[in-house]
């Protein structure tokens, strides 16, 4: 039996393995606890498995196979999928700066083909310049070390690299609120810069940027928050590689939501959202020109 092709970096084969021993597992007709038990294992290390959180041995997964009673043509590609999730992305080589949670959300990034998301506080990471990215994290973490800083920005620039590659850039579909082309991170030479940027990029054929205005009235982004959904390319036969995930950073960390009724509230709300919005392009000139 064929599986999926990994994609660089190990989050996409942890993601797609722990899919597939959830499946076998239910089949089984098995808990988390029974399950646990068998392999006397946690039942905390069973949900890192199947949520994609953890790497797993080729050994563990044919131990789970033959208690799930998995298909013979089957084990061999699971292992298989197994070793994958070993691979090193290269976002690895900046482990040292990266948020605990959010190398799970770059791999994502990286294997994506659109992202669509909502921001009303902050310029997306994704279209921020140096400046203001500097600018922002010299004030929201002030115990950062200039070579911390340093480092985190060259992360942010590598991600942005994704928006203007030659082969299949990523197509991003950004909508943030109106006061944030006015909130003043880093100063009028910064945001001048800054809002030049967003203009620039909208004029890439794979980047589409739109405002809510502020006199826009109720919208589903009130409610929602800053969000990001990705969508993943398809293998074959309109087969997608991965089911869409929606990335929402919390105040205490990142969550990732995954479950078809949870894509589609965010797949409305942000059709909501885009029925209110506005070209940036306007707004963008209006808020230079105040700097």
């Amino acid at each position: 039996m064929a599986l999926p092709q990994g994609i660089t970096g190990s989050t996409m084969p942890r993601r797609q393995l722990g899919r597939h021993l959830r499946d076998l597992r239910n089949r089984a007709r098995m808990t988390t606890r029974m399950a646990a038990q068998q392999l006397e294992w946690s039942e905390a290390k069973i949900w890192r498995i199947e949520t994609g959180q953890t790497s797993l041995r080729s050994l563990d997964v044919e131990a789970m196979c033959k208690i799930y009673g998995a298909p013979t043509d089957l084990v061999e590609p699971l292992a298989a999928l197994a070793r994958e999730t070993k691979a090193r992305g290269w976002w690895t080589a900046y482990s040292e700066v990266i948020p605990e949670g959010f190398e799970v959300y770059i791999g994502l990034e990286e294997a994506a083909e659109r992202l669509s998301g909502y921001e009303n506080e902050l310029v997306p990471g994704l279209l921020q310049t140096e400046a203001y990215t500097r600018a922002l994290l010299t004030a929201s973490r002030p115990e950062l070390s200039g070579a911390e800083v340093a480092r985190r920005i060259e992360l942010r620039v590598a991600r942005q690299a994704q928006l203007t590659r030659a082969a299949n850039p990523l197509r991003l579909d950004a909508v943030i609120a109106e006061s944030v082309l006015w909130r003043h991170i880093g100063g009028a030479e910064v945001m001048t810069e800054q809002l030049d940027h967003l203009l620039a990029l909208a004029e890439l054929p794979n980047v589409r940027i739109r405002v809510v205005p502020a006199d826009s009235g109720y919208h589903d982004g009130m409610d929602a928050g800053p969000f990001v959904l990705l969508e993943f390319p398809e293998r074959s036969a309109g087969e997608l590689a991965e089911p869409p995930v929606v990335y929402v950073e919390a105040f205490t960390g990142p969550v990732y939501l995954d479950k078809e009724h949870e894509i589609d509230r965010y797949r409305k709300a942000f059709a909501n959202i885009q029925a209110v919005a506005v070209d940036a392009r306007p707004a963008v000139d209006a808020a230079r020109r105040r700097f």
